[in-house]
Order: structure tokens, then sequence, then C-alpha cells
């Protein structure tokens, strides 16, 4: 069963997710606004692993088309809130 999460809670999963995929970034200076893409040395399997941790973690399906919506930690957010909002009705 999926159940909503506050957004902190949301935030800290997914940097910590960011964290097992490079865990030598310093995720306190990442900016949650702009691409982590950009801002940590990871490649485009780094991010599908990411993408496949939120799935596991969050219990959500990510569709590829969904992708550019998750290169950003606010994007994460926004769409995790969505995506366990709308699975709650």
């Amino acid at each position: 069963m999926t159940r909503s999460r506050p957004t902190s809670e949301i935030k800290q999963t997914v940097l910590t997710l960011l964290g097992e995929i490079a865990p030598e970034a310093d995720l306190t200076t990442i900016r949650p606004d702009r691409s982590f893409r950009d801002q940590l040395d990871i490649d485009s399997m780094d991010f599908l692993n990411f993408i496949v941790a939120v799935h596991n973690e969050f219990h959500v399906e990510v569709p590829e088309s969904d992708y550019a919506q998750l290169v950003s930690i606010d994007g994460c957010v926004g769409y995790l809130e969505r995506k366990l909002s709308h699975s709650q009705g």
C-alpha cells in the first residue's frame, strides 16, 4: 500500500537515493532547482539506476516520458507528491 509522505521526507529520501548513485557527491551543495545531472558526475546509466531506485522506494511507475520531470530535486519532489497523492484515491 502506498501512503502519502511529507514533502521533507520525500526530499530527504530522494537525496539519500542520489547519494547511493553518486556516493562521492556532496549532497549539501546541490541546488534543488537545477538539474542534478549537471551538478553531479552521473551518466545516463546512473540516472536510470536512480529512476529504478525511486520506483522501488516509492512504489510508483515512472514512464520514460516522465523522466525529464525527475532531473532536479524540486522536480522529483513535485512529481512524487503528485503520484503519491493520486494513488490514495
